[in-house]
């Protein structure tokens, strides 16, 4: 009896039980002998300069080992540029580098950092500073940049145009016979993972050892590489434990290399972690946002026009917009489009990625602006999205490389009992509950990285494997995953098979951003563990000791790790140990799709969610949702649907509470720590329904894995707005929805 494919098995996460009986080490938990603690101190004005820092009582004090500001922090040797963590190169997280000079751009930059030797006596003499500015009017807000926007020629660090059209917008438009016209707002949203930000820098000689809580080990390694101006090869970056990230450690901030420049300074190890307060000014966020957006239809309900426009601030030193025109150009088959981003510089950081990035902002403009039109065509909401069904790419015209679409929209429909609903609004109560139902397409673009992406497998004398690659795992269960993959490509039970990872001594991957972990991660596993597996079938067959000898490779196939042609059978344990051999080793790569690709790439979901509405008291309770993805393989069903629920449940919160707000007057956040910012619980919860639409897809990797970390959340937002439509009338066109928009 052999054993059943690993791929495929929804196993239990290998790293569950350190977690929960805490023998798990994040990078703030990593104990080194003579450590330092950093404490950071950020800007009060969102605007001007430093005129003068007096760190006398800071530095009187016991146990201050420096004070670190503009006037004698080392310059930094290069300045990366802003390019995404998933092209494989430096990945800083904005074009800046804090205390380089006395210049303030916005509230919370970093402008000073005093270590000690206690992380206690650190913060008491960081609140003993006296720093004096000349502050100077900030700009902020979407009203105070409006009038002064322009349109770039590329956002997202060059990686994409400020302005996409094809076709005659106006020509389309002109010749609907229904116009649906909107502008959504959105709040922005800041990060709060489990485990804030953290590095913990240690110098031994020359070389730099850095735990640092981040998506990617080999871009911290790359950032300040170059940042500090000394070779690759003098950093090793160790992240094995990261407790959430979700956009916040994807790009690599400015206190990765800050606390690589204490540690030097005080000549011992130095740990600098984020407070909460910290985290909203630190690490990016997704930005304040207004959309615009206008649909033009055909009586039957074929669209012909699409025009989608974003107005957004962004820092004083980058262009960056999270793309939110990039699925609403792809996903439905419309002949003209017309999607612009305009920009205004304000007095922030550069915002980043943060889940679904764009892709949720986005979809939420389009499927309630296409909600709106199927109200106004009398068809229903699925049935209008069928009929503007894409088989093929609208941008470059050429096949997907996989869809599913069709089929999420029927099984999600049907698990969730679409066919059961009275299309009309405000018609079902139960009690003082008005109950809604709403519904919204998803799509996420598959972006392979820009580089090779590589991995190690070795397998031992006694029978046992394990398999390498740097990437760390900050939730998504990679390290189970990546160990069902290495057994299937070397013919081994999944038991017998172990993931290292987390290392950048280990084979380099590409930080896992943007749903690409999982396809690029498994390619680099597959090919390994396979070259590995035929190495071992090659010296069998030439072992004249080996029942295999002789044998015709491609006939020999490894199961349970032995290796088997007719009846004649060797383990891969016997064959290593007969050649007094400890083990066999060998490296992989996989080297993602370049230059043209003749395929649309893209994952396709369906999202449903049910709402019930209190209008006296403008209450939103959201009491289930489905969703029906189709992400090609899925590896382990157990942790994608994980992954998918958080997406949704994600989208709940920022369709219904997630919000921060600057303050025009001060140019600072009004919601400064998590003890003010709503984040979905527990109590918030509905039932959440996950239904797989598996694919084939040869096109985008080896095994056709799309991944499931960011789609989740793309559709769910809008299914829940719409909800509301169905259940009160009312058209809110805003994120997120507050009880104030429903009384």
């Amino acid at each position: 009896m052999t054993t059943a494919p690993a791929i495929g098995q929804a196993l239990h996460r290998v790293d569950g039980r350190p977690k929960v009986t805490g023998s798990a080490h994040y990078s703030a938990e990593i104990p080194i002998p003579d450590m330092a603690y950093a404490y950071v101190v950020g800007s009060r004005i969102a605007a001007g300069r430093v005129i003068a820092v007096d760190a006398s009582a800071a530095q009187a004090e016991d146990g201050v080992l420096a004070v670190l500001t503009h006037q004698n922090l080392p310059k930094i040797a290069s300045q990366p540029p802003l390019v995404p963590s998933l092209a494989g190169t430096a990945a800083p997280g904005q074009t800046f580098f804090p205390m380089q000079d006395d210049i303030v751009h916005y509230a919370g930059q970093q402008v000073a950092i005093v270590v000690a030797d206690t992380y206690e006596r650190a913060q008491h003499a960081a609140h003993l500073l006296r720093i004096s500015y000349e502050e100077t009017p900030s700009v902020t807000t979407l009203e105070q940049g409006r009038d002064h926007a322009y349109v770039p020629d590329t956002i997202f660090g060059g990686f994409l145009p400020g302005r996409v059209e094809r076709g005659d917008i106006e020509a389309g438009l002109a010749e609907a016979d229904v116009r649906v016209e909107g502008t959504f707002t959105y709040a922005a949203n800041n990060h709060n993972p489990i485990e804030p930000s953290s590095t913990t820098a240690q110098w031994e000689g020359d070389e730099l050892v850095l735990h640092d809580a981040t998506q990617g080990v080999n871009a911290t390694q790359i950032t300040v590489a170059r940042l500090l101006g000394i070779p690759l090869s003098n950093i090793r970056v160790i992240s094995h434990y990261v407790g959430g990230s979700f956009g916040s450690k994807a790009m690599i901030h400015n206190h990765s290399a800050l606390a690589a420049m204490a540690a030097r300074e005080v000549g011992r190890p130095v740990k600098l972690v984020l407070t909460r307060e910290q985290m909203f000014t630190s690490v990016g966020h997704r930005e304040e946002q207004e959309q615009h957006i206008t649909l033009g239809a055909t009586r039957d309900g074929r669209l012909t026009g699409i025009r989608h426009h974003k107005l957004s601030p962004t820092s004083h030193f980058d262009h960056w917009a999270e793309p939110s025109i990039g699925v609403s150009q792809e996903i439905y088959a419309c002949p003209n489009y017309e999607g612009v981003y305009r920009l205004f510089r304000a007095n922030t950081m550069t915002p980043t990625f943060m889940r679904a990035p764009g892709e949720a902002s986005g979809m939420f403009a389009l499927e309630c602006a296409m909600d709106e039109l199927a109200h106004e065509l009398g068809l229903d909401p699925i049935e209008l999205r069928l009929r503007n069904y894409a088989d093929a790419s609208p941008v470059s015209g050429n096949p997907w490389s996989s869809n599913g679409l069709r089929e999420c929209y029927q099984r999600g429909a049907a698990r969730f009992g679409w066919q059961d609903r009275d299309p009309r609004p405000g018609i079902r109560r139960e009690g003082n509950w008005l109950i809604g139902t709403g519904m919204a397409g998803a799509g996420y673009p598959v972006t392979p990285p820009a580089n090779p992406q590589r991995a190690r497998a070795r397998v031992y004398a006694d029978g046992t494997a394990v398999v390498q690659a740097a990437t760390p795992e900050f939730g998504t269960g990679v390290a189970t995953v990546m160990a069902q993959v290495a057994a299937d490509a070397l013919g081994m039970p999944v038991d017998r098979c172990r993931f290292e990872n987390g290392d950048t001594d280990l084979p380099n991957i590409a930080a896992a951003v943007g749903s690409a972990g999982a396809g690029m991660i498994s390619a680099a596993v597959h090919s390994a563990a396979t070259a590995l597996r035929n190495q071992l079938i090659a010296r069998a067959v030439a072992d004249g000791a080996s029942p295999l000898h002789g044998a015709d490779p491609v006939d020999v196939v490894a199961r349970d790790g032995v290796m088997t042609a007719g009846t004649a059978s060797d383990s891969y344990a016997d064959l290593l140990q007969r050649n007094f051999q400890p083990d066999a080793e060998a490296s992989g790569s996989w080297s993602p799709p370049t230059g043209d690709v003749p395929y649309g790439m893209m994952t396709f979901g369906a999202q449903f969610a049910e709402v019930a509405v209190d209008p006296e008291l403008g209450l939103v309770r959201v009491r289930r949702m489905t969703g029906a993805f189709a992400p090609g393989l899925v590896l382990n069903p157990k942790t994608a649907r994980s992954q998918l629920m958080g997406g949704m449940l994600w989208g709940l919160g920022q369709a219904l509470l997630e919000a921060n707000h600057m303050q025009p007057r001060t140019g600072r956040w009004a919601n400064s720590s998590l003890g003010e910012y709503l984040v979905a619980v527990n109590a918030d919860a509905p039932d959440v329904d996950v239904e797989f639409v598996e694919v084939e897809d040869s096109v985008v990797n080896p095994l056709g894995v799309k991944g499931v970390g960011e789609i989740g959340q793309v559709g769910s937002s809008a299914a829940i707005a719409n909800a509301v439509h169905h259940a009160t009338g009312r058209r809110i066109r805003k994120m997120p929805i507050t009880v104030e928009d429903l009384l």
